[in-house]
């Protein structure tokens, strides 16, 4: 081999040396993340503010922005339009607006089981659904509920028939304390139960998915499919973080609650009810062996099937189009 060959081909091996290098060191494109909260701050959200507070996203190259919704409808519209990069929304909703063409998938699990629920004063006795047989069941009127309540009732032998419901709109929890009725439905036991016992009314909940509705995903983290398509890279970082901080606040669930505290200091938070409430929420973060941020085919599949018997949703929902699992692995 001659020598002008040879200076050649050390030429180019310098040049690739230097290429893979650079590849190897060169920093993720900086951009700049908003992300809207399902509603005001509380227990659900420490994760987020861990990865802040931690350094998380500024360790893949992102500047986020957390902010409670103006609007809590309007969430899904802000992510479709681009105004927001990120939400937190909740699964059976994210359904139903994908029937109307809303363009919105999740990308990552946050609270893994479902919070709604039955509840009663643990004074009534009543401890599950067929008890509620003649008695009254206070509901904020919306079919979701409707739906779970009525599932809930044939699974133990009754049905809604047997029931007097009453519309209380968002005013159920007040409703049960002052004895309109015997039970409501549409409150979290993570949050209301805590709120009920703090002023004298300890309760029973009961758990939908126990009694036939399928066990889905209270909350998860919503993108646009306009993100997922064409900024898959950014997507892929800012779930990865996310996930990141929710492993730091299962691992220290009071020292998350102190940093979004820290991170709020102009929020009215609920700060004796989110510190009971985190304790509760940690280990749902996690579903079963599944990870953080996890997302389950068959649970979606299930929770479709189930609402279209329900008439939540049309037979032309497809529950793979909802959600893209490879960001949280």
């Amino acid at each position: 081999m001659n020598r002008r060959v040879m200076k050649k081909l050390l030429l180019l091996a310098a040049i690739l040396a230097t290429v893979a290098i650079v590849a190897c060191t060169s920093e993720p494109k900086e951009a700049d993340v908003v992300v809207t909260l399902d509603w005001f701050q509380n227990a659900n959200h420490v994760g987020i503010y861990e990865a802040v507070d931690k350094g998380y996203f500024e360790e893949v190259n992102l500047n986020v922005t957390v902010q409670p919704p103006a609007d809590p409808t309007a969430i899904l519209g802000l992510v479709a339009t681009g105004e927001s990069d990120f939400a937190f929304y909740y699964q059976p909703d994210l359904l139903q607006a994908r029937q109307e063409g809303v363009p919105v998938v999740a990308v990552a699990g946050i609270v893994q089981q479902p919070l709604n629920s039955i509840m009663t004063l643990t004074e009534s006795g009543i401890e599950t659904p067929g008890q509620l047989s003649g008695k009254k069941v206070g509901t904020p009127g919306l079919p979701w509920n409707d739906a779970m309540l009525k599932t809930m009732l044939e699974a133990d032998g009754a049905s809604v028939d047997d029931v007097e419901v009453v519309d209380l709109g968002w005013n159920v929890g007040p409703g049960l304390m002052a004895g309109e009725v015997d039970a409501i439905i549409g409150v979290y036991w993570t949050y209301e139960s805590i709120v009920m016992g703090r002023e004298g009314f300890e309760t029973n909940v009961i758990y939908p998915h126990d009694w036939n509705v399928p066990s889905y995903y209270e909350l998860v983290l919503v993108t646009s499919e306009d993100n997922v398509e064409n900024n898959p890279d950014l997507v892929e970082r800012f779930v990865s973080a996310f996930n990141k901080g929710y492993e730091q606040a299962a691992s220290d669930p009071q020292g998350s609650v102190d940093t979004m505290l820290a991170l709020n200091p102009d929020a009215e938070i609920d700060e004796v009810t989110d510190r009971e409430g985190v304790e509760l929420l940690a280990p749902l973060w996690k579903s079963g062996s599944a990870e953080v941020g996890s997302l389950d085919g068959s649970r979606w599949d299930s929770l479709v099937e189930w609402m279209k018997t329900q008439d939540l949703v049309g037979d032309s929902l497809v529950a793979a189009d909802a959600y893209d699992s490879s960001f949280s692995k």
